[in-house]
C-alpha cells in the first residue's frame, strides 16, 4: 500500500497542467545579421554624403547644395499646403506679470486645426521687438512646460517677444482624448506623435509637414501684430522643439536666426543609439537622399545658428560635435564662420538653465546687436492651466473641427477617388519594388520529429545574404503544399503540426522583422518593430517591401522541393504580415491560393482608424497614393482568398457585414478552434 506521505506529490503532479511543447525555433542568430544590413546600407550612405560635403568647395556650391537638400527634404514631407488659409485669430485671455505680458491665443494654421499658442510681450523697451517662435519639447504640457514658461519668460525679459504654442498631441492639442476619462488613449507625446505619423505617412506625408506648416503659419501671426519687427523673428527650442527649430531653418527662409537644443547629432551615432525617434523625427528616404541633421543649419546659412548641446544627452554628443565642426567650415565658406555657434554642457537632456543662458546671449547678439552675459533672473512659472487658450484646456471640446488624423484622412479619401486603376505595375511602384527574387540559397541546419511529423530546421539565404528561419514539415503523404509565415512568429504555432498531419507539405519562415528575426532590446523607449520600420524607411525600404520578397523566395524555394513536385501551393499568412502576404499573391501567379488570418483588409481603415495599435511594420510609405488592399485581392481572382476573423487596425475582430474585399470569402474562427473546424475545405481527403 502506497503511504499517504507518497501519494500526495503524485496527486499534486496528476493536478498540475500539462506544459507547453518547446517551441520549434531554429536557433540561430537573424535578428543581428538583418540590422546589420540595414546598418552597412546605411554607412555607405553617410560615407557618400560626407564624401559630397569634402568636395564643396566654392560658395556657388553650397548655395547649389542648399537647393537641392530644400526640394529634397520637401519631396520627402510629400510638400506643405498650397494655400495660406485665414488664421482667423484671437485673444482669448491675457494677464501682466513684473516685466512683461502674456495674451492667450488661438489661430488656425489650416481650416478648423487650432493652434494654441501664449504671447510674452515685453513691457520694456520700446516696439517693435524682436520675436522668438517658442517651440515646445516633449512635454506633456506643451508651451505650459515649467521649463519652457521659464525660457519664454527669460527672453521676454531680455526685450524679446514670444509665440510659443502647443504641437500636436501635446498641451491643448491632445489628438487622440478618451471624452470620458480625458486623457489621451495612446499617451501624451510621443505616442500621440507615432499614432499620428504612421497615419499620414500612408498618403506620402511625414507628420513634420504639420508641424511645419503650424509653425510657419505661427510666423505669419507675429506679422500681424505691429509690436513685432518682422526681420528679426528667430526661433529656439529644445528636445522636440529643437526638432521643429530645425525644420523652420529649412522651410521658413524669413528666420532671422536659430536656436536648437538638445537635437541636432549625427546619424553615424543616433543609428544604434538610441536609435530613430518619434514619428516627426522620421522622413522616409532621408538618408537615401545624402541628407543629416547638418544639413538643417546648412540649409539656413549664412545666418545664424546656434546648437546647445548635453554632453550625456541620449542625442549623441559625438554626432554633434562632429556636426558642428562639419557646419563651421561651410560657414566659413560662406564668409559667416560666426554665424555658425556651439555651446555644450556637462549635464543630461533637457532645456536646462545654462543652455537657456547661452540662447539669450546668442539672441541679443545677433537681434539685438547687445553682447551680454545672459544670466538669467529668478523666474516664477505659472500654474498651466493660466496659460490655457481654450475654456476647456483642449481644443477638441473647444470648436477644433481638424486633427492631423482627420485631414490626412481627407487626403486619404480624396487620393482613392483620383487613382487610376490598380495594375501590377501600380503594386510595384508602391512597394518601391526592382527585382523579383530568386530561389534562396538554403543551409540545412538539423530536423526533429514532432507527432510523427518530420521537421527540417533550414536557413533560407535572402538579400544582401542575410539569413532567415524556416521549418520545413514533412507530413507522411503530402496533397497539398504551404508557405506560411505569422507575425506572432512560427515557434508555437499549433496551426503547422495539424496541416502536417493532415497531409499538407508545410514550409513556415520568419520573413525580415518577425519571429526569430526580431530582436526586443530597450532603446531609449521606442519598439523594436518601429525603429526596425523607420530605419528602413529612413534607407529609402519599408518592411512590407522585404517581407513580400521572403516570401516570394521562400515560395520558390519550396516550388524547388522534388517534396513539392505537382502539389498546389497556398500562402497562409498571420497578423501583420497580411499585407505583405497579399501583394506577394498578386505578383506571383503560381500561389494558387491567399489564406489571412486575423490581419487588417485596409489601409484606408488604418488612416482611418481613431487609434491603432501593432501595426508599425505595415506601412508603406505613400502606399494610399497607388492603391489600397482590396484592390489588390482584386488582382489575386480568379484564385481564392480567404479572410479567416479580419481584424480592425484597433484590434477588434470584424464582423462578416462590416468586411468590404470584393471576391473574399470570410470566416471567423472562434476561441479555442483548431484549424480544421475553421477552414475545413483543407482537411478534407
Amino acid at each position: 500500500m502506497t503511504s499517504p506521505r507518497l501519494l500526495l506529490p503524485l496527486l499534486c503532479a496528476a493536478l498540475l497542467p500539462a506544459q507547453p511543447p518547446a517551441p520549434l525555433n531554429v536557433g540561430g542568430q537573424y535578428a543581428a545579421p538583418f540590422e546589420a544590413w540595414l546598418t552597412r546600407h546605411a554607412k555607405q550612405l553617410w560615407d557618400q554624403r560626407e564624401q559630397a560635403l569634402n568636395r564643396l568647395a566654392t560658395a556657388a556650391q553650397i548655395r547649389e547644395r542648399q537647393t537641392t537638400l530644400r526640394q529634397a527634404m520637401l519631396s520627402t514631407l510629400g510638400g506643405l499646403p498650397s494655400t495660406k488659409t485665414p488664421l482667423n485669430a484671437r485673444v482669448t485671455g491675457s494677464f501682466v506679470r513684473d516685466g512683461y505680458r502674456v495674451e492667450n491665443i488661438i489661430f488656425e494654421s489650416q481650416p478648423g486645426f487650432l493652434v494654441t499658442a501664449n504671447l510674452y510681450l515685453p513691457s520694456t523697451g520700446r516696439p517693435p521687438y524682436p520675436a522668438v517662435l517658442g517651440v515646445a519639447g516633449h512635454s506633456n504640457n506643451g508651451k505650459a512646460s515649467a521649463t519652457y514658461q521659464s525660457a519664454f519668460i527669460g527672453f521676454a525679459k531680455q526685450g524679446f517677444a514670444v509665440l510659443a504654442y502647443d504641437p500636436p498631441g501635446q498641451g491643448e492639442r491632445l489628438e487622440y482624448l478618451d471624452p470620458d476619462t480625458a486623457r489621451s488613449r495612446p499617451g501624451i507625446g510621443v505616442a500621440e506623435h507615432n499614432m499620428a505619423g504612421l497615419q499620414t505617412l500612408l498618403t506620402g506625408h511625414s507628420l513634420a509637414r504639420y508641424f511645419i506648416w503650424d509653425g510657419i503659419r505661427a510666423f505669419d501671426y507675429l506679422l500681424t501684430r505691429p509690436e513685432i519687427d518682422p526681420r528679426r523673428i528667430a526661433v529656439a527650442g529644445n528636445s522636440g522643439g529643437g526638432t521643429q527649430a530645425s525644420y523652420l531653418a529649412v522651410f521658413e527662409p524669413r528666420l532671422a536666426a536659430v536656436v536648437a537644443s538638445c537635437y541636432i547629432t549625427r546619424w553615424r551615432e543616433l543609428w544604434d543609439g538610441p536609435g530613430p525617434q518619434d514619428a516627426e523625427q522620421i522622413f522616409p528616404r532621408f538618408l537615401e537622399q545624402g541628407l543629416d541633421f547638418g544639413d538643417f543649419a546648412l540649409a539656413h546659412a549664412p545666418r545664424p545658428f546656434l546648437m546647445t548641446t548635453a554632453i550625456r544627452d541620449f542625442f549623441p554628443i559625438d554626432g554633434a560635435r562632429a556636426t558642428f565642426k562639419q557646419n563651421q567650415r561651410l560657414f566659413d565658406m560662406l564668409g559667416a564662420g560666426e554665424k555658425a555657434a556651439y555651446f555644450e554642457y556637462d549635464d543630461t537632456h533637457g532645456w536646462s538653465q545654462p543652455r537657456r543662458e547661452a540662447a539669450y546671449r546668442f539672441l541679443a547678439k545677433n537681434l539685438q546687436g547687445r553682447d551680454i552675459d545672459g544670466r538669467e533672473p529668478a523666474l516664477l512659472p505659472e500654474e498651466e492651466s493660466l496659460l490655457y487658450a481654450t475654456p476647456t484646456g483642449q481644443v477638441s471640446s473647444s470648436g477644433a473641427r481638424q486633427t492631423v488624423r482627420t485631414l490626412n484622412l481627407a487626403e486619404a479619401r480624396r487620393l482613392a477617388a483620383v487613382r487610376p486603376p490598380v495594375t501590377l505595375a501600380s503594386v510595384r511602384t508602391a512597394l518601391g519594388w526592382t527585382v523579383a527574387p530568386s530561389a534562396p540559397a538554403s543551409r540545412a541546419i538539423g530536423d526533429e520529429t514532432r507527432a510523427g511529423i518530420r521537421i527540417e530546421k533550414l536557413e533560407l539565404t535572402v538579400e544582401g545574404g542575410v539569413p532567415i528561419p524556416a521549418l520545413l514539415f514533412h507530413p507522411a503523404r503530402a496533397r497539398r503544399a504551404v508557405l506560411f509565415a505569422s507575425s506572432f512568429g512560427k515557434a508555437a504555432d499549433p496551426d503547422l503540426l495539424e496541416l502536417a498531419q493532415a497531409g499538407t507539405l508545410v514550409l513556415a519562415l520568419d520573413p525580415r522583422g518577425t519571429g526569430e528575426s526580431y530582436q526586443t532590446p530597450n532603446r531609449g523607449g521606442y519598439r523594436q518593430d518601429y525603429q526596425l520600420a523607420a530605419r528602413a524607411m529612413l534607407l529609402g525600404r519599408n518592411l512590407v517591401q522585404m517581407q513580400t520578397a521572403d516570401l516570394l523566395a521562400a515560395a520558390r524555394y519550396l516550388q524547388s522541393r522534388p517534396e513539392a513536385a505537382n502539389l498546389p501551393l497556398a500562402l497562409y499568412a498571420k497578423g501583420a504580415l497580411g499585407p505583405a502576404a497579399t501583394f506577394a499573391a498578386a505578383l506571383e501567379p503560381s500561389l494558387a491560393e491567399l489564406v489571412l488570418d486575423r490581419s487588417i483588409v485596409s489601409y484606408l481603415d488604418l488612416a482611418a482608424a481613431p487609434v491603432h495599435e501593432g501595426l508599425n511594420t505595415v506601412v508603406v510609405p505613400g502606399v494610399l497614393r497607388h492603391l489600397d488592399l482590396p484592390e489588390v485581392v482584386k488582382l489575386i481572382a480568379p484564385r481564392p482568398v480567404t479572410l479567416i476573423s479580419p481584424v480592425y487596425p484597433n484590434g477588434r475582430r470584424l464582423l462578416s457585414s462590416e468586411v468590404t474585399v470584393p471576391g473574399a470569402r470570410v470566416l471567423l474562427r472562434g476561441e479555442g478552434w483548431n484549424l480544421q473546424r475553421t477552414l475545413p475545405p483543407w482537411f478534407v481527403q
